[in-house]
């Protein structure tokens, strides 16, 4: 991971954002859901967003130097658009995937 992928992340994991449940870099069909850099190109990208959207997600893309340089931005644009999308009460139930405990898999 790249040092703004890190800050993002560790702003989002554990449920740091509001109770919210976040997977790092998890897989939809044959593509990756991640914090995009300068190595991606349009054509390739839009592909990948019309693929995840028609699955019912919602792509949002921020540039690093926005993490970076409006990092509470940020965070309050990731916030409101989950809390537009997400009940309360769902957002607060347990993860039907939680992560295997220590010793597990």
């Amino acid at each position: 991971m790249t040092d703004v992928e890190w800050k993002l992340w560790f702003a989002l994991r554990d449920r740091r954002l509001d109770g919210f449940k976040f997977r790092r870099q998890a897989t939809i069909g044959d593509y990756v859901v991640e914090l995009d850099g300068g190595q991606h190109g349009e054509g390739r990208d839009a592909e990948r967003t019309a693929f995840i959207e028609n699955r019912g997600y919602r792509v949002m893309r921020f540039w690093n130097n926005e993490v970076n340089e409006s990092f509470e931005g940020v965070l309050g644009t990731i916030h409101a658009a989950l809390v537009d999308a997400v009940p309360e009460e769902e957002r607060r139930r347990p993860s039907p995937n939680p992560l295997p405990q220590a010793g597990e898999g």
